[in-house]
């Protein structure tokens, strides 16, 4: 299948689009491509007219987290979110800063 590039995407449409895809916990090309098949009338049952391939392939073929690895790793995020960037240093380094 043939990859496209799209340019000019305006600010508030690329929030829309992250929006979409972080609720849904999709890809930005899964949110594309969704927008795309029912914009035009293309999807069928969630299914690719041309190929009849799911619309969640790439998914399978890439791997994707399981919710509970989805729920580990956003507690990580969390946690780095709000900590300092310093107490991240390796002792050794953070000692040689301050002398």
């Amino acid at each position: 299948m043939p990859d496209l590039v799209i340019r000019h995407v305006d600010h508030l449409l690329a929030e829309r689009i992250q929006a979409f895809a972080k609720t849904h916990q999709w890809s930005l090309n899964e949110v594309l491509l969704h927008a795309l098949r029912r914009g035009l009338g293309v999807a069928e049952n969630g299914q690719q007219a041309e190929t009849l391939i799911e619309a969640d392939e790439l998914a399978v073929l890439a791997g994707a987290w399981n919710p509970a690895e989805q729920a580990v790793f956003r507690e990580t995020v969390q946690a780095l979110s709000t900590t300092r960037g310093d107490s991240l240093m390796p002792a050794s380094r953070e000692a040689r800063l301050f002398e």
